[in-house]
């Protein structure tokens, strides 16, 4: 008969072994960013600055790398991709119908009647004839 173990007693060889194996899954897929960048999504909010200081008035060139990636970074995704990147894209991702809409056909265009209600918003009374 084994007797419980206390939380100071160390684990079992066999968990020892699974928690290193996960570890060792974790660390193949991480990866270290060294490049940082401004994020596009999150405004920084402008201080105005003086009028009379003349180190902050010097017209300073834009980066157009910097515009371009912020320009990328507001476009749309059907735009910035091929093919989705994520399942919930691939709902919606080809609008594109696949047969032709033709209006004169009758099996797929529907289109609303004029009617009593939608012309002046109430129907006419029972046993009245409309006014048309």
């Amino acid at each position: 008969m084994s007797a419980e173990r206390s939380e100071r007693d160390p684990p079992d060889a066999l968990q020892n072994r699974i928690h290193a194996e996960r570890a060792k899954k974790e660390r193949q897929w991480q990866l270290l960013f060294t490049k940082y960048t401004v994020n596009p999504y999150h405004p920084i909010s402008m201080i105005a600055r003086k009028p009379m200081s003349w180190h902050e008035n010097i017209h300073v060139p834009v980066d157009d790398e910097f515009l371009n990636f912020l320009h990328r970074a507001a476009d749309v995704p059907r735009r910035k991709y091929s093919m989705p990147q994520t399942e919930s894209q691939e709902i919606g991702w080809h609008t594109t119908p696949l047969v032709p809409f033709d209006h004169s056909d009758i099996r797929f265009y529907f289109p609303r009647w004029k009617t009593e209600i939608t012309a002046y918003g109430y129907p006419a009374p029972r046993g009245e004839k409309s006014k048309e």
